[in-house]
């Protein structure tokens, strides 16, 4: 199970003393980072595969991109595995030379699938696919990830962009395993699952 892998990977840590900051300033009990994954061949394979299955058919797809940098690693195998060209997007454009976003041959007006590692409050990602649809012309309407912390935040602004996403695991799931293996308590997974519902004020509000 992939969410168990982010746990025994590092990937996902869950600390209630002391909370992670995040680059926002948010005081959080769970960190994220997933490229701890890439290190580990038979993690990575087994998430490729869920990639891949997560769409019954592929040819209706021309390109798979990948967000700069987390997200290119996970591109670019399942753009392998799909057989299908690949690029990925800067997060920001280049200050010299064509200054563009996107890295890597893409025609325009390619319908294109996004690769992203995890969601947080989505911000990163729907740029990435405006970049797409404007530098590349590109018909971009999903992303696939491994992970999402499924904030409100982040759902309305994929329903503003008009953009599905599908993720192999997510917070929730995350919990329960973590519950389920020892490594938090039932009171600890209902203080934690209550992060989801504001994190900005999250901490201030358990007195933590």
């Amino acid at each position: 199970m992939v969410a168990e892998a982010l746990l025994n990977n590092g990937a996902f840590k869950i600390s209630l003393s002391p909370l992670f900051t995040w680059a926002s300033g948010i005081k959080s009990p769970v960190y994220c980072d997933l490229r701890a994954l890439i290190s580990d061949p038979v993690v990575r394979k087994s998430i490729v595969e869920a990639f891949k299955n997560m769409k019954a058919d592929w040819s209706q797809v021309d390109y798979v991109a990948g967000t700069a940098t987390a997200g290119i690693p996970w591109a670019a195998w399942l753009a392998e595995a799909i057989e299908k060209p690949m690029v990925y997007v800067r997060g920001e454009a280049k200050d010299h030379g064509t200054k563009k976003r996107i890295e890597g041959f893409l025609p325009q007006g390619k319908r294109v699938v996004l690769i992203e590692d995890h969601i947080s409050t989505g911000g990163s990602s729907v740029s990435a696919v405006e970049a797409l649809r404007t530098e590349g012309l590109a018909t971009v309407d999903e992303i696939l990830a491994i992970n999402s912390y499924q904030l409100k935040k982040a759902d309305d602004m994929f329903a503003s962009a008009s953009i599905k996403t599908t993720t192999i695991t997510d917070y929730p799931t995350i919990l329960s395993v973590a519950k389920e293996k020892g490594l938090i308590t039932e009171e600890n997974e209902t203080l934690l699952a209550d992060f989801r519902t504001d994190p900005a004020t999250w901490a201030e509000k358990h007195g933590l």
